[in-house]
């Protein structure tokens, strides 16, 4: 896995939580050369996400795929391996051992990344219960993080509260990459565990995916440029 881009423009991924092309389009063009990194998940995904992602890959950008798959082995190895025809720089799957070790056959050569996702940002200890779990999301996130290593996964998805944490278990051997980004005075919406974009790179983080505070801005540019520059200020 090469190491995370120094330029604090490759760090920060927009996410298009957008419900058509249309929109996914006019939002592009707002922003224009300020991103060169862009998350796809379920909403648009299902509405011709898959094609656009190939057109900014070929267009010089940079895309997550993010479905966070789960299933029977086999079908997380072949979906994997679709996902890996597109070009795209990332994909998630949800971090139980099987599935994971699915991701990594499946990705077979390829140059796709495979983050697993620890715990939800929505998710908290009280949710974790409700679950079934008995353990806390720290202690969960950590017994997930512990398995990847093992297993060899190229990085982990988890909240900026655990990337300290998770930074010192795993060293540099894995990308964290951590949603739940919210500038100071953006509100939480349904983000549980959440942090700046300075304070989640200082704590160890190697990209950043904001969804909300960019797509739904007055101006997505301006938002954007504004994270872009809270994280050259902390990375110096």
């Amino acid at each position: 896995m090469q190491a995370p881009p120094l330029d604090p423009k490759d760090r920060l991924i927009v996410a298009l939580d957008v419900a058509s092309l249309a929109e996914a389009e006019r939002l592009l063009a707002r922003l224009g050369d300020a991103v060169g990194f862009y998350k796809i998940g379920y909403r648009l995904g299902f509405a011709g996400g898959l094609d656009l992602s190939r057109r900014l890959i070929d267009a010089g950008k940079q895309v997550f795929l993010d479905f966070k798959l789960h299933d029977i082995a086999s079908t997380v190895k072949e979906g994997v391996a679709s996902l890996a025809s597109t070009g795209a720089r990332f994909a998630t799957v949800h971090a139980y051992p099987q599935t994971m070790q699915a991701a990594l056959e499946g990705r077979g050569d390829s140059a796709l990344g495979i983050l697993a996702v620890t715990v939800l940002t929505s998710y908290d200890d009280d949710d974790l219960r409700q679950a079934g779990y008995r353990c806390t999301v720290a202690e969960l996130a950590r017994l997930r993080a512990r398995q990847a290593l093992k297993i060899g996964i190229d990085g982990l998805v988890c909240s900026p509260w655990e990337v300290s944490d998770l930074r010192a278990l795993v060293g540099e051997n894995m990308v964290l990459v951590t949603p739940g980004i919210r500038p100071a005075g953006v509100d939480a919406g349904d983000q549980k565990r959440i942090m700046t974009p300075a304070a989640a790179i200082a704590a160890g983080a190697d990209y950043l995916v904001v969804g909300r505070p960019v797509v739904a801005a007055e101006d997505p540019r301006a938002a954007a440029l504004a994270i872009i520059a809270d994280i050259a200020e902390e990375t110096g």
